[in-house]
């Protein structure tokens, strides 16, 4: 009888692309993979060590898996991803229940673990050289209406409040070609959604063909017959070249969708954090891409209480934020991250203060796209269909406008069946809470 294991991800993306991979290699393997990992033989936690809410979250999670493995109904654990990287010895040393730890450059080792683990063998360390982590290769997608594809794994821009370096190496650009082929891959068994990825989509390139690509590598997707839709997450805006404007601007397939981190718009805290940008050139990045892109979608994430941040300066991104009216934005609080520069820095605010300014940022945001949804009713979307609400009795997707997992979806009503995947036409009629809701005009 086959040994099941079930893999448990968390974080982001990126790492859930890692587990896509795991879990192929397991089943070529010949192990069965379980959905619930609550009900496999093996658990495997693949976790996220960028923050300290991920890591809580990480630990959280591993002992729940220890309760049922006391329990006997598991037979073992292994802890993978950027927090098995990260802290390795100390896993087992805190959390001695736990059977192995692999680092981000065992990865294509997890097969012979899980026998090692089932043979008796107790403790298992296994990392490798980070840099010999598979970027592409063959996955079970665990996504349905869309897909992601990482482009490029590792960082090197050193923001100074970042560990993402120290956990994944340098950055390094997968070659071209094999992006290509895996997303005409995944254009021919039905995904018309792709969505590329890694620390900074913008740097495409760069390391591998000595500039960047990414506009080309766009140019070249588009041409992929099956594709509807192609996003790209994680630009940073030093890097966003009119090139890649025109690029986005004039495809039909890329959606009119950027993600932009900026962090801060005043610069001497943008200094400190080893950012490349400043508030005049963010500004004047917003004003291009509105002027050259009707109706684009900016998205963007903020910090608050990074070291030294004055009240002045708080204020003055709580005005930024009015003022731009960015389409979505993510507001996190300062994590002191041990390792990384920003953690020696002077001007360490408290925990409260901190929380204290995001809530207030995610407040300022919540008005703006309060008005923005208001500004939706009566206007006409092209969704995608990505599952029917038994509670709320309606169907739910995405717009171009949304990305799946960090932006909010859109509600409606149909009188003809759907079903998950379709492209459909969504007046909107009203809104809940922050959410449009409409009804399907016309099926495609």
């Amino acid at each position: 009888m086959a040994v099941t294991v079930g893999i448990v991800s968390l974080g982001c993306a990126k790492n859930m692309l890692d587990a896509e991979h795991m879990a192929y290699n397991l089943r070529e393997e010949g192990f069965e993979l379980q959905p619930d990992a609550a009900l496999a033989d093996v658990a495997v936690i693949n976790t996220c060590g960028f923050i300290e809410s991920a890591k809580q979250e990480a630990i959280e999670t591993i002992l729940e898996f220890v309760a049922l493995k006391e329990e006997k109904r598991i037979k073992a654990i292994i802890v993978t991803g950027c927090l098995a990287e990260r802290y390795r010895e100390e896993i087992l040393k805190e959390l001695p229940e736990v059977d192995a730890v692999l680092g981000i450059g065992a990865n294509e080792l997890l097969g012979e673990t899980i026998r090692k683990v089932l043979e008796g063998n107790a403790g298992v360390e296994m990392y490798g050289d980070k840099y010999s982590l598979v970027i592409g290769g063959r996955r079970i997608v665990s996504t349905e209406t869309y897909a992601y594809i990482k482009i490029a794994e590792g960082c090197s821009n050193h923001c100074t409040f970042c560990a993402i370096p120290q956990i994944r190496g340098k950055y390094r650009s997968r070659p071209m070609e094999s992006i290509i082929d895996e997303a005409k891959w995944l254009a021919k068994v039905g995904y018309r959604e792709i969505i590329l990825i890694a620390q900074d989509t913008s740097r495409y390139g760069e390391d591998l063909y000595g500039t960047q690509k990414l506009a080309e590598l766009l140019r070249e997707l588009c041409k992929i017959e099956g594709l509807k839709w192609i996003r790209t997450l994680y630009c940073y805006p030093e890097r966003i070249t009119d090139e890649l404007i025109d690029v986005v601007a004039s495809e039909p397939k890329c959606v009119k969708y950027f993600d932009i981190p900026i962090q801060h718009c005043c610069d001497r805290v943008l200094k400190r954090m080893n950012r490349r940008s400043n508030e005049a050139e963010i500004r004047e990045l917003v004003a291009k891409l509105r002027a050259r892109i009707p109706n684009v979608i900016i998205r963007t994430t903020i910090m608050t209480g990074f070291p030294g941040e004055t009240e002045e300066e708080f204020e003055k991104l709580c005005e930024f934020v009015k003022e731009m009216r960015f389409d979505r934005l993510g507001c996190f609080a300062y994590s002191q991250e041990e390792g990384t520069p920003a953690a020696k820095l002077d001007g360490q605010l408290d925990e409260d203060e901190k929380n204290r300014r995001a809530e207030i940022i995610t407040q300022e945001q919540m008005l703006v796209s309060d008005q923005m949804t208001a500004e939706m009713l009566g206007r006409v979307y092209e969704v995608v269909v990505e599952g029917y609400d038994r509670y709320a009795e309606c169907w739910f997707g995405r717009s171009q406008n949304e990305a799946p997992e960090i932006d909010g979806k859109i509600f409606f009503t149909s009188s003809i069946q759907l079903k998950v995947g379709d492209y459909q036409y969504v007046r909107i009629t009203d809104t809940m809470d922050y959410d449009p809701i409409g009804e399907v005009i016309l099926a495609t």
